[in-house]
């Protein structure tokens, strides 16, 4: 019995953390963004942050100018160089 109640809460603890970006904080930075636009152009953009969302596979950039860029994660990768 003692086994199947330490399955049971081993198993929530993981599932819970697997599926809750609230207990370990798993963002990462990038310093630029590569875009690509549907007129076949792309541009570098330097990055002042970023946003995914959970619900779409949209992301949110913010560029350091202050321009907000709303793109589809196929449209866009994000760049660390370190």
């Amino acid at each position: 019995m003692k086994k199947v109640i330490t399955f049971i809460l081993l198993l929530g603890v993981i599932l819970s953390i697997c599926s809750c970006n609230k207990m370990i904080d798993t963002t990462i930075k990038f310093d630029y963004a590569i875009v690509s636009f549907p007129d076949g152009t792309s541009k570098r953009i330097e990055l002042a942050g970023w946003t995914d969302f959970e619900d779409g596979d949209q992301i949110q950039i913010k560029a350091k100018d202050g321009t907000v860029y709303l793109v589809h994660s196929e449209n866009c990768v994000l760049v660390r160089e370190r």
